[in-house]
C-alpha cells in the first residue's frame, strides 16, 4: 500500500539542459520563494518539477529517464507529486500525457504561470530580477531574449521556445544591479542569438548599446557573450568588447560547418568566405580575442570532401575552444525531410577526428601561456587546488585554472602566474603583481 510522505512541502526544482533551463528554474524558483514557498533546486522534496531539454536525441533520453525515475519514487511513496516543464514538454506533451500518464501535469516553456498556480503560487509580474540563483554566488547567467526567428534546417528550438522576444535594456539593468548587490561579479550573457537583440522591441540591432548599459552597473566587472549567430553580425559589438574593459574579450559563435553545400542546406546564411572574413575581422578589431565555436559532424549529405574541408578548416583557423556535435535528426525541422545518410559511427568517427585536432591545438594554446601573468577569478576549492577561470574562460565548457595556494577566497580576483600547462587545463601560482581583472 502506498504511504504518503512526511517531509513538509518542500518543492524541488530539477534542471536538465542548457543555461538557459538554468536560468528559467531560478525565475521559477523566485516566484515561489516570494509565494512563501521552501524550494530547493535539486535537492530532497515531496513534490518535484523537472525543467526538461529536448534539444538532440541525448537530452531527450535523459529527461525521459529523469521523468520516469521520480515517477517511479511517487508509486513508491518517496515524493508526493511530479510535474514537468520546460522544452521536451512543451514540443511533446500529448505524447509524454499518454505514455508516462502518472505526472501529475506537464507545462511548457511558456506556461510559468500556470505551473505556479498548479504549485499553489501566484504569478508576481513586479518581480523583474528577482530570482534565486543556483550558479556559485560571483558569476550568474543573465538571458536577454528567448525564442529564436533563426531558419536552421536542424534545429528544433524555434519548435520549443518560440519566435525571438527581447527583454528591454532597462529591465536587464535593473537585473544586472539587483544580482550585483548580491555579490555576482561576472554576467555571463545568454540567448538563442545574442545578435538578433533588439530588432524587435528597437528596430534595430542593440547588443552593443546593452553591453554599454551593463558595462555601467557598479560591483560588475566581467561580461561575457555567448551564442552569436555568425549572419549579420554586428560590428559594432567588436569595438565595445575592445575598448570596454569590462566586456571579456570572448565571444562563443556556433559556427555548426564550413563546407558552403553543407552551410546552404542548414540555412545559415552565409559562406566559407563570409565566415573566414567575419573570423578575420574578429582578430584584427580585438587582439587577443578567444573564439569558441561548436561544429556538427554527419549532418545529411556530408561527403568525405566536405569533412576534410572542415578539417583542415579548423588546423587553419586554430580555435582558442572548439566542441562538437554529432547530428541529431529532429522530427518537424527542414532537414527531417532529408535522408540521415551519414551512419552514426562514423558521424562520432568525424566529431573524434575534429577533437584530435583540437586537443592539439588546445595544448599548443596554452603552452605559449606559460610565464605569463593573468588574473584569475576562482570558481571553488578542489583536493590540493584553488579552481578558477581565466577572462577567456566560461564556466563548465572551457579550461580551468588550478592555483596552488594555503588560501584563497572564492569569487575574488587573484593574480596569478602560469607555471605549467596540458590541453585543458592551465597550473599557476599567485603573484604579487597586480593584473587587471
Amino acid at each position: 500500500m502506498r504511504t504518503k510522505t512526511r517531509k513538509k512541502n518542500k518543492i524541488n526544482i530539477v534542471t536538465l539542459g542548457c543555461s538557459k533551463n538554468i536560468y528559467d528554474s531560478e525565475q521559477l524558483m523566485g516566484q515561489l520563494k516570494a509565494n512563501g514557498k521552501e524550494v530547493a533546486h535539486e535537492e530532497e522534496g515531496n513534490v518535484v518539477v523537472i525543467n526538461t531539454c529536448g534539444f538532440i536525441d541525448n537530452a531527450k533520453e535523459e529527461s525521459v529517464n529523469t521523468i520516469l525515475d521520480f515517477v517511479q519514487r511517487k508509486e513508491a511513496g518517496e515524493v508526493d507529486q511530479v510535474f514537468v516543464t520546460g522544452c521536451l514538454s512543451e514540443r511533446y506533451k500529448p505524447d509524454l500525457e499518454e505514455e508516462i500518464p502518472n505526472v501529475d501535469q506537464y507545462f511548457g516553456t511558456r506556461d510559468l504561470p500556470h505551473l505556479l498556480k498548479a504549485l499553489g503560487a501566484d504569478y508576481k509580474r513586479e518581480l523583474v530580477g528577482e530570482r534565486l540563483t543556483t550558479t556559485p554566488g560571483h558569476y550568474a547567467y543573465l538571458k536577454i531574449s528567448e525564442g529564436c526567428d533563426r531558419p536552421c534546417s536542424f534545429c528544433a528550438i524555434p519548435l520549443m521556445r518560440g519566435g525571438h522576444r527581447s527583454t528591454p535594456i532597462e529591465e536587464l539593468v535593473k537585473e544586472a544591479q539587483h544580482l550585483a548587490a548580491q555579490g555576482v561579479k561576472e554576467l555571463i550573457l545568454i540567448a538563442q542569438d545574442l545578435t538578433y537583440y533588439g530588432l524587435d522591441i528597437y528596430k534595430r540591432r542593440a547588443l552593443s548599446d546593452l553591453l554599454k548599459a551593463l558595462a555601467q552597473v557598479e560591483g560588475i566587472s566581467w561580461i561575457r557573450l555567448h551564442y552569436l549567430f555568425p549572419t549579420g553580425f554586428p560590428e559594432d559589438v567588436l569595438d565595445v568588447i575592445r575598448e570596454e574593459p569590462k566586456v571579456c574579450s570572448y565571444i562563443d559563435i556556433p559556427l555548426q560547418h564550413i563546407a558552403d553545400p553543407v552551410l546552404k542546406s542548414m540555412r545559415r546564411g552565409t559562406t566559407k568566405a563570409k565566415t573566414d572574413r567575419l573570423l578575420e575581422q574578429m582578430r584584427q578589431k580585438v587582439p587577443g580575442i578567444t573564439i569558441r565555436t561548436t561544429l556538427i559532424t554527419g549532418y545529411p549529405g556530408e561527403t568525405e570532401a566536405d569533412f576534410q574541408l572542415m578539417a583542415d578548416w579548423v588546423r587553419e583557423q586554430r580555435f582558442e575552444r572548439l566542441g562538437v556535435f554529432t547530428y541529431s535528426h529532429e522530427e518537424d525541422t527542414h532537414a527531417y525531410q532529408l535522408a540521415d545518410d551519414v551512419p552514426d559511427a562514423l558521424k562520432q568517427e568525424r566529431a573524434n577526428t575534429i577533437m584530435d585536432i583540437q586537443r592539439q591545438i588546445s595544448a599548443e594554446h596554452n603552452a605559449a601561456l606559460v610565464g605569463k601573468k593573468l588574473s584569475v577569478l576562482i570558481d571553488r576549492a578542489e583536493g590540493d587546488y584553488f579552481v578558477g577561470r581565466t577572462e577567456y574562460d566560461s564556466p563548465d565548457v572551457d579550461n580551468e585554472v588550478l592555483v596552488q595556494a594555503s588560501f584563497l577566497r572564492v569569487g575574488d580576483f587573484v593574480p596569478v602566474e602560469i607555471t605549467a600547462a596540458s590541453e585543458y587545463d592551465l597550473y599557476a601560482r599567485p603573484t604579487e603583481e597586480q593584473v587587471p581583472a
